[in-house]
């Protein structure tokens, strides 16, 4: 006789959701210009944006999910290896970059947030507007790091925040309406 096992484990999505929405509000909200990049943007890349992810994209793996696991996994490590950039020039661990590496940088990070879009086009539309206006805010940044154009980056930094809270949105969507077992916010059909 086989012995059938059910997942009773908690939805790992708002975490990794909000841990990529947070962290991506903050750091564009100093892209837009407001504020200088500092130790409250580098803690939560490592620990909300970075670590968070992680152990969302973990949880995803463990679900069965290829999906959740690869963009989790993925964003958080994004986060982290950026803190990585931004720091380890200023420990001595090696010099910062040139422009042209971290344009084409932000340029793979946004190749890989395509492809992913295309991949939530069998998903929610919450999860569609997420992954498109990451991908454009990737190639933004890109496009502002190779002309050194600041107009473009504060731009990309408006778009960012935008993608952040529509990131915050979908979480917090899936955990409203998870506890009161129905719709409260809507995150579009499922195809």
């Amino acid at each position: 006789m086989a012995t059938e096992i059910r997942d009773t484990s908690a939805n790992p999505a708002p975490l990794g959701l909000m841990g990529f929405g947070m962290t991506t509000v903050l750091l564009n909200i100093h892209n837009a210009g407001f504020f200088a990049l500092g130790t409250m943007i580098l803690a939560m890349g490592i620990f909300y944006g970075g670590l968070a992810q992680i152990i969302a994209g973990i949880m995803e793996w463990k679900k069965g999910n290829t999906f959740g696991t690869t963009a989790f996994t993925s964003y958080g490590l994004f986060w982290l290896s950026l803190v990585g950039l931004l720091v380890m020039p200023e420990i001595g661990w090696g010099s910062a970059n040139e422009n042209a590496a971290m344009v084409a940088y932000l340029f793979m990070w946004g190749l890989f947030t395509a492809v992913m879009f295309v991949a939530t086009l069998r998903l929610n539309r919450a999860l569609q507007f997420v992954f498109a206006s990451l991908a454009l805010l990737f190639f933004l940044l890109a496009l502002g790091d190779a002309t050194g154009n600041t107009l473009i980056t504060h731009i990309a930094g408006y778009e960012g925040i935008i993608c952040g809270l529509s990131a915050i949105y979908a979480a917090l969507a899936q955990v409203l309406n998870e506890v009161y077992g129905k719709v409260i916010a809507p995150i579009g059909p499922v195809q």
